[in-house]
């Protein structure tokens, strides 16, 4: 509902955190890196994870054979606690569901409301590591941290702890394969990420890429507008196209393929090498 937006408007300006972006076009990530942003979960100070959590949406889905043309929208670098609730918004009106890649550092006082409303609305709530650093130059244990406490955070508002993962940078190697038991996931870019690119040329790049069992790879945080108002027009085209907006979860579902933990990034859920 569009008075998630009005409510959180006044938490934004009272603390929302300045999120770096990520992009990919199916290959690696590009963005920069801000000065700020930590190398190592170690430098960070802990916040213990908020208590409170809601109950999930019940979802249940239908037999592979039942789907027609099923695609994933995804959202990193988030929440927001005004351009995540915007998305929300377009997504709840036309009946369609996506997934969130979070920031565990982004999620606060702020966000936390955002964060629930995702899962009771049904929509899939994943990781996107704690502080969006280069995790293939950590150690087995600095990983692990990373995961550990966005797994904790995300779990203690929504219940439920994420069953996907997406590297920050899209950067990996063999030790995070190894420290993390969860599917890696990537997708097909738009460059959302960069602040030149309009909202006509985000809807523009997603429909032109759009595929039956595709993972479009997007962005909500950083008050990301742009991806925002370009989704008003993103989901109904897709829908039009005969496209079913799903979760990750459902895709692969969908396509009766149990993702697996090491060695592939899923940009399409048939996929069956690294890229």
């Amino acid at each position: 509902m569009r008075r998630y937006v009005k409510a959180a408007f006044a938490a934004f300006l009272g603390g929302l955190m300045f999120m770096t972006g990520c992009g990919s076009t199916g290959g690696n990530d590009v963005s920069e890196k801000t000065s700020g942003e930590s190398a190592v979960t170690s430098a960070k100070t802990d916040t213990a994870p908020p208590e409170t959590s809601v109950t999930p949406a019940v979802t249940s889905f239908k037999s592979p054979e039942e789907y027609g043309k099923v695609i994933a929208l995804t959202f990193d670098d988030g929440p927001d606690a005004v351009s995540t609730n915007m998305i929300l918004d377009v997504f709840e009106e036309n009946n369609a569901r996506a997934s969130f890649f979070l920031i565990g550092d982004n999620i606060d006082y702020s966000t936390e409301e955002t964060v629930k409303r995702e899962a009771e609305l049904g929509f899939e709530v994943n990781s996107h590591s704690r502080t969006h650093s280069y995790m293939d130059k950590m150690t087995a244990e600095e990983i692990k941290a990373e995961m550990d406490y966005t797994d904790e955070k995300i779990k203690a508002l929504t219940g439920v702890t994420p069953r996907f993962f997406r590297p920050p940078y899209i950067a990996v190697n063999d030790t995070m394969f190894e420290a993390i038991d969860k599917p890696f996931i990537n997708g097909l870019g738009c460059n959302d990420w960069d602040k030149s690119v309009s909202a006509e040329t985000i809807a523009e790049k997603v429909l032109a890429q759009a595929e039956d069992g595709a993972i479009i790879l997007l962005h909500d945080g950083g008050s990301n507008f742009r991806t925002a108002e370009a989704i008003k027009t993103i989901v109904p085209e897709l829908q039009k196209q005969g496209y079913e907006l799903v979760t990750v979860s459902e895709l692969f579902h969908a396509k009766g393929i149990e993702p697996q933990e090491d060695g592939i990034l899923y940009s399409r859920a048939e996929q069956t090498s690294m890229y």
